[in-house]
This record gives C-alpha cells, structure tokens and sequence, in this order.
C-alpha cells in the first residue's frame, strides 16, 4: 500500500530533508517512525529537498507499507519528535510518486524589517534593521516572472542539473507593517535558487545594485552570490 504524507516540520533542529550520514534529517526521522511502526525499514521519498533550517507547511512524501488496518496519523506523529508532525496521512495509487508526480512547488519567504525582531519570529524570519525600499524590491521581483535560464540563481550542490531552466508563474510582494513576505510560485527550483533571488532583492532594496542588475544575472551576466538565510524561508504546498 501506498501512503501520501503531508509534512510540517521546524526546520531548525535538522539538517535539512535529504538523508545522509550522521542522520538528524526529516526524512531519518520518518523513516526511523516507519521503522518502528512496520518492523522493517520503509524508504521515504520527498517531493524535494529542503536546506537545513529551511521550514515546511506542507512537504509531500510518499511510502510503500504493508497493508494493515491502522491509523497511520496517529501511530507515525507517536514516534516523531515535536518539531515534525504528519498533517495528513491518505493511500494513493500506485503510480503516485512525491516527486515526479508534481508539477510546481510555492515557497514563501518572511522579512522583519525593523530594529527589533519579536522573539516568537526568532528562526522564522530574516531580520533586517535597516530601512528597505519596498516599493523597488516589489517592481524588481517582476523580472523573475517568467521562463528564464537560472543558473546565476543557483548554488553548486556537488552535481549539476541537468538544465538550469525553470519558469516562475508568479512572485507576490507584500508587505504588512514590518513583515515582507514574499511568495514564489514555480515549476521548479534549483539548490538554494529561492534565496538567492532573495538575497538579490535585498541587495537591490538596499541601493547596492539598480533594479537592472537582476536582469543582467538572467541573461547571463554575472552570478548572485549573496543568499537570504534559511530562516526565512518555508515550503508552502506542492501542486500535483
């Protein structure tokens, strides 16, 4: 049988989603719960791969598990620690797979701009001091619309895709007193791309660089080296 789970995790005890050695990943944990429920290892699979302190809402994950009648819910967040909790757990059809069967995911990213960071934003948001302009930060983020080859919004994960085309269908800019969230909706996203083209409309509504600068970087003039922290930055839904 196949289970779909939707996931929402803390991201700031982890070491992000993709398992690897050492453990201390959302998905080691997952699997580790499946383990303890089933008597055998489950492999988890991931719609993607979310950075260390990077926050979900609602990551997609499927597994293959013996049929049983149990409540899957209640038995996996019984073995998960706080900071990850399955929201909803469903059986889906045998050809679903979290990652291949989707076609978009929406990321959101928070900035505090304002001297003081409220406590309870601590690790959910990037706290900026300084006064950014809002309005040329919301002008500049249009340019991402669109297909365009990303690679100067992507960082070197140790092997490369195998193109750095994507196309974003919209990035919303709103800001609400000292909030600024910023929403990205995609078909896609390479390593570490939704912070960098953060970090760039930081550095663009900051007056370091003019607006143009980041049309330049998709025509493939130059690199963004400067990316947002993870903390701001939480995965929002995947569409399938």
């Amino acid at each position: 049988m196949r289970l779909k789970l939707i996931v929402a995790y803390d991201g700031r005890p982890f070491r992000g989603w993709q398992s690897q050695a050492g453990g201390k990943t959302i998905q080691d944990f997952l699997e580790s719960a499946f383990a303890k429920i089933c008597g055998e290892r489950v492999a988890v699979h991931g719609a993607g791969r979310t950075d260390a302190g990077v926050h979900a809402l609602a990551q997609c994950a499927h597994a293959e598990v013996p049929a049983r009648k149990l409540d899957w819910l209640v038995a996996l967040n019984g073995n998960l620690p706080r900071e990850i909790r399955v929201m909803r757990c469903t059986k889906a059809r045998a050809d679903f797979h979290a990652r291949f069967s989707a076609r978009g995911k929406i990321y959101a990213y928070r900035i505090w701009n304002a001297p003081v960071l409220p406590p309870f934003d601590f690790g959910r948001a990037w706290h900026l001091g300084s006064k950014l302009d809002f309005g040329v930060m919301k002008n500049a983020a249009a340019q991402f619309c669109g297909t365009h080859d990303f690679a100067a919004f992507a960082a070197n994960r140790g092997h490369p895709p195998k193109t750095t085309v994507r196309t974003i269908h919209a990035l919303d800019a709103r800001q609400r007193g000292s909030l600024i969230t910023l929403t990205f909706s995609g078909d896609g996203f390479l390593y570490k791309m939704v912070r960098l083209m953060t970090g760039a409309l930081v550095r663009v509504a900051r007056g370091q660089e003019n607006p143009g600068w980041i049309s330049e970087l998709l025509a493939g003039r130059g690199k963004c080296s400067f990316a947002a922290p993870a903390d701001g930055l939480c995965l929002q839904r995947v569409i399938y």
